[in-house]
């Protein structure tokens, strides 16, 4: 005969099954916002993701420190118009929760377009190994650090090599160095994994 400790308990445990899986969803949800709000320029949307003293690195251009600075670094890149294309999806995650400390951990894939009309277009490949954390009952993006894996032309392919990595953000600085040195295709890099395991 079952308890009414044993019954407790199991409920416990369901509830907490429960809470992870949606918390599972709620952070892949707000990856996916972010490379939404990415792929349609919209850099306000895509800051207020962000923790209030989230970071963000890319492409070894260094750690830029909390939204607001992130919202600095978002604002100094092209504005979405006519003719381009900043397409950045989201996928392969693997997403580990911790629902009773509020964090989580997870690494992603994005496939990128990015060009404009006359001018450029370029294929891209990176991997964002993210952490996150919930903020006033939200998910936020705690750090969000993307290391490119390959850029190249569109009508030269990979295969001929890639566009090197451009180490800087015109009118802005970064608040600390990247976290390693590294360059993309031809070169080899393997960012580096949060998780021995699944």
């Amino acid at each position: 005969m079952t308890t009414t400790k044993e019954l407790s308990d199991r409920l416990d445990r369901l509830e907490a099954r429960a809470r992870k899986a949606e918390d599972w969803t709620e952070i892949a949800n707000l990856q996916a916002a972010y490379g939404y709000y990415v792929d349609k320029g919209m850099w306000d949307k895509a800051a207020d993701l962000f923790a209030k003293d989230g970071t963000l690195e890319i492409a070894g251009r260094g750690v830029y420190v909390g939204r607001d600075r992130v919202r600095q670094y978002l604002g100094q890149l092209p504005e979405y118009t006519d003719g381009a294309i900043y397409n950045h999806m989201q996928l392969q995650p693997v997403i580990h929760v911790d629902s009773a400390a509020g964090t989580a951990k997870a690494r992603w894939r994005t496939l990128m377009m990015v060009g404009w009309l006359g001018k450029e277009g370029r294929w891209g490949e990176a991997t964002y190994e993210n952490s996150y954390i919930r903020e006033g009952g939200r998910w936020r993006i705690a750090s969000l650090h993307g290391i490119i894996n390959f850029y190249c032309e569109y009508d030269e392919g990979w295969h001929r090599g890639g566009v090197p990595l451009l180490r800087s953000t015109a009118g802005i600085e970064p608040d600390r160095p990247q976290s390693f040195e590294y360059e993309a295709h031809p070169k080899a890099v393997i960012a580096p994994f949060h998780y021995d395991e699944v």
